[in-house]
């Protein structure tokens, strides 16, 4: 097997976007066979080939061994080479056939075919399918597969694949086979394949056009009782598509399948969606309200797929927005008309915040369709998929829904089958509106987060206002100079005395500077902006802590209310930080939301929470990460001391009966923990009680946890009895197991280094587990305080567990990187210890490829 741990002699040749061309072959037609083993699978592919080109056929390859290669029947002698099998062919059509040997077993990378849990699986995007077979693997190369498995019949008694069952048997010596066939041309990234010893939830959906759709939730016969929410999510979502989009499933069967070891959250391979198992397996005493949502909105997300992304697909991997930006804001969408809009539109932009605006303002900073790079799996980022939703959502937000509908509707039909990309959307989506977005496709092209500066003067003898709107793209990595970017920003003026809405429309923002002119104004106007969180950028304003304060107890726009909250919050915060300010402002904002009757529990346990001491560190010119921490902590204090009384009163009333999995419910679940934070962050003597009582009394895993996390944190003796109860009771649950990881990694304390460390030796914790490995590690790389522990244990720490990743899992192995490039925004002797910790990563011998981009790009 070929070695992708091998120290490159050189840095690694980089993949460009200008380079692109069709493929020289085309390969309509593949049937493969599969005698599978964990330990010695065989593979035999038939490659249908047709002249597209010039050049030789090229197969990519890193599977195991080739033992025999075949043109028309004929053996030929062909060995791979630089990872490719290249096979001179001289007519317009041929059949080529291989047989490979692989094992499943030793595949630690979990990309192709490998091992997990007495399972069988694939995982295949983005370059996974050159691991199990050669073939040209490249998302533009469309084929219909057929596809036959054998193996011994009571170890893998389930066999599946894509597409629809066309025949199964028995074999002598216990063995079995069966035969799928996908009707549907995909690429190889979505092919799939599973066997092993599992039991299905069945049910059936009724298209809208009468057929009935199988579908099948595939997991160990323990966790079926905890499969029902996914199935009522599944049905959701094929019913939301229907309904939303109009588009309808369009094979016999629908399969998902459960496995412990992934590197993703799913994949949404045609008719068979392999899925990590947190984001499937669901009960409320495993799974927080958090899990349910996740559960139901990647559910979503990879059904939503099969028509953005498997009927309509990639051309090149630098289109991967094309699928993913406009299938993540699907799945927004499904979830927002689900549960709270309000409470979805401030999950998701905290979560653009929290991972995409760092990785906008820092060294791999990238556009949503990037010119370049050396590992693909490096480029599945929030940039891609998150900032690529937020695009999808501002031109929807241009055109109207309707107009929009419109677009994807011609974009589905005209593109059926077809491999396109991201300009083939915008071209679509022109034609249907009328609409010219040639100057919108520089949301594309140009990385970096816009800010925008808003100056509104008032002059109350003629009641006119002017609002000054600014922006500026920062330069990032080989983008010094950038073009203004045509901005949708969605503005209202409030009245200062009356309250009364005096305007509210949709700006474009399309040069560097506009002013706008606002006329019969009776009263100092608000400045309410970006309602809705109408375009992704940074707003700088002119507005008071007054102004701020109004705009939360009164703006009608949910986001927006919220938003004046943070702002004022964040402002205080650092004038904390630089020495002043009082929290007075917004210990009487916070007072009011908490007493406002008509406010839904679930938004005002989002609206009340600080800023996280991540995001405050990012609106610091330098960040301090204990002089962040102590800030953060004082005005927690502040808050949890000044309004006991109303933190009490909100935990008391939100104390629910019985379990419930409602909107409602979910939002008392969420204010009780955060009120119970804040009685917590008031040193009341009670609060390590009131916890730990909350944690053994709780009928649900939302209010366990939330009591555990608000116990680590502190000093009392119920900490330990706390963390000891629940690794007892949960030990043998490693998905939940995971909690208990994350949850002392998250932990502020002085002595969360020593913690982590400790926890790292720890029997149940592993580096062969995507999910556990991120458990402890990726969340102590989210904790600023702890990760940037003066002493640089920290990120001596990571450095380590990439090492030791890197060697088995380089694809996880490179996520974890990030958090050392962001060495800018710290000051010495921090930032020489980070860079110091890249270094090494970088002259590490046997640095994967996968690693290597991702430390070397963090350097420069």
């Amino acid at each position: 097997m070929l070695d992708a741990r091998s120290a490159p002699a050189a840095p690694p040749a980089a993949t460009r976007r200008e380079d692109y061309r069709p493929p020289a072959w085309a390969v309509p037609e593949i049937a493969l066979e599969f005698e599978l083993g964990a330990e010695r699978t065989i593979v035999r592919s038939r490659l249908t080939v047709e002249r597209n080109g010039d050049a030789p056929l090229t197969l990519n390859t890193e599977a195991g061994k080739i033992l025999s290669v075949k043109v028309d029947g004929a053996p030929v002698d062909a060995q791979p080479a630089d990872d490719k099998l290249v096979i001179p062919l001289t007519g317009a059509a041929h059949v080529v056939e291989t047989e490979t040997e692989i094992s499943p077993a030793a595949n630690t990378q979990l990309m192709g075919l490998y091992a997990s849990g007495g399972l069988l699986c694939t995982q295949c995007e983005a370059e996974g399918f050159r691991r199990i077979t050669p073939f040209p693997d490249r998302p533009d190369v469309l084929s219909r597969y057929r596809v036959r498995m054998i193996a011994d019949k009571a170890t893998y008694p389930i066999l599946l694949s894509n597409g629809d069952p066309v025949g199964s048997g028995d074999l002598d010596g216990g063995r079995h086979w069966a035969e799928w066939h996908d009707p549907f041309p995909k690429p190889c990234y979505l092919f799939a394949l599973v066997a092993g010893d599992l039991k299905a939830r069945k049910d059936q959906f009724v298209t809208r056009s009468g057929r009935a759709v199988d579908l099948g939730i595939w997991v160990r016969e323990e966790d079926l009782p905890r499969t029902e929410h996914a199935m009522n999510a599944l049905k959701q979502s094929m019913k939301w598509d229907e309904d939303t989009y109009g588009r309808e499933y369009d094979l016999d069967v629908f399969n998902i399948v459960a496995v412990a070891d992934f590197n993703f959250g799913a994949m949404e391979n045609k008719g068979l969606n392999i899925f990590n198992s947190r984001y499937v397996l669901a009960d409320p005493d495993i799974a927080t309200d958090a899990d349910y949502d996740a559960v139901a909105g990647v559910v979503a997300h990879e059904y939503f797929h099969n028509w953005s992304g498997n009927r309509v697909t990639c051309r090149d991997w630098f289109q991967l927005s094309l699928k993913e930006g406009f299938t993540v804001f699907r799945d927004q969408q499904f979830s927002a008309d689900m549960g709270s809009a309000a409470v979805k539109r401030i999950e998701d932009v905290r979560a653009l915040r929290a991972a995409q605006f760092p990785e906008d303002g820092g060294p791999l900073a990238h556009p949503v369709r990037p010119d370049s790079y050396i590992e693909i799996s490096n480029f599945y980022t929030a940039t891609v998929y998150n900032k690529g939703a937020e695009l999808i959502r501002m031109m929807r937000t241009i055109l109207g829904p309707e107009q929009f509908r419109a677009g994807s509707d011609l974009y589905f039909d005209r593109h059926d089958g077809e491999a396109v990309t991201c300009e083939d959307f915008v071209r679509a989506m022109e034609e249907a509106s009328g609409v010219d977005l040639s100057r919108f496709r520089l949301w594309y092209g140009q990385a970096g987060t816009p800010r925008v500066r808003a100056e509104l003067t008032h002059e109350p003898g003629d009641g006119r206002a002017h609002l000054v709107l600014e922006q500026e793209v920062p330069a990032t990595p080989g983008q010094p100079t950038k073009k203004p970017m045509p901005i949708p920003i969605g503005l209202a003026l409030f009245g200062e005395r009356s309250g009364e809405k005096h305007e509210d429309r949709l700006v474009m923002l399309e040069e560097a500077r506009t002013e706008l002119v606002f006329d019969g104004l009776g009263e100092r106007p608000i400045l309410s902006i970006n309602r809705g969180f109408s375009a992704p950028i940074i707003v700088e304003s002119n507005r008071s802590a007054a102004d701020l304060a109004f705009l939360s107890a009164r703006d009608d726009d949910p986001f927006a209310r919220y938003e004046a909250m943070q702002q004022l919050m964040l402002d205080t915060l650092i004038a904390s930080i630089n020495g002043g300010g009082d929290h007075l402002a917004v210990v009487e904002a916070v007072e009011q939301t908490l007493r406002d009757p008509a406010l839904d529990p679930a938004f005002v346990g989002e609206a009340v929470l600080l800023p996280s001491e991540a995001f405050i560190g990012d609106n610091l010119p330098v960040v301090d990460p204990e002089a962040v921490h102590a800030a953060r902590e004082s005005l927690r204090r502040a808050l949890g001391e000044q309004l006991e009384d109303l933190w009490r009163s909100a935990y008391g009333s939100s104390t629910a009966n019985r379990y419930e999995l409602s909107p409602a419910a979910k939002g008392r679940r969420r204010l009780r923990t955060v009120s119970l934070g804040y009685i917590a962050a008031a040193s009341a003597d009670d609060a390590p009680r009131m916890a730990l009582q909350q944690f053994d009394e709780a009928d649900n895993m939302t209010d366990r946890q939330g009591a555990l996390g608000i116990l680590v944190n502190s000093h009392a003796p119920e900490r330990e009895t706390a963390l000891d109860a629940f690794y007892e009771r949960y030990r043998d649950n490693a998905l939940v197991l995971d909690k208990w990881f994350t949850a002392q990694a998250l932990a502020t304390r002085d002595d969360t280094v020593d913690s982590v460390e400790q926890l790292a030796r720890h029997p149940d914790f592993t580096l062969t587990n995507p999910n556990r490995l991120r458990s402890l590690v990726g969340a102590f790389a989210a904790n600023q305080r702890a990760f940037h522990h003066e002493s640089g244990r920290g990120y001596r720490f990571l450095g380590e567990m990439i090492a030791a990743a890197d060697k088995l899992n380089p694809q996880t192995a490179a996520k974890l990187v990030p958090p050392l490039g962001r060495w800018r925004r710290f000051g010495e002797p921090r930032a020489a210890l980070m860079r110091a910790e890249l270094q090494r990563i970088v002259d590490q011998p046997g640095t994967s490829k996968d690693v290597f981009e991702q430390a070397s790009k963090s350097l420069v």
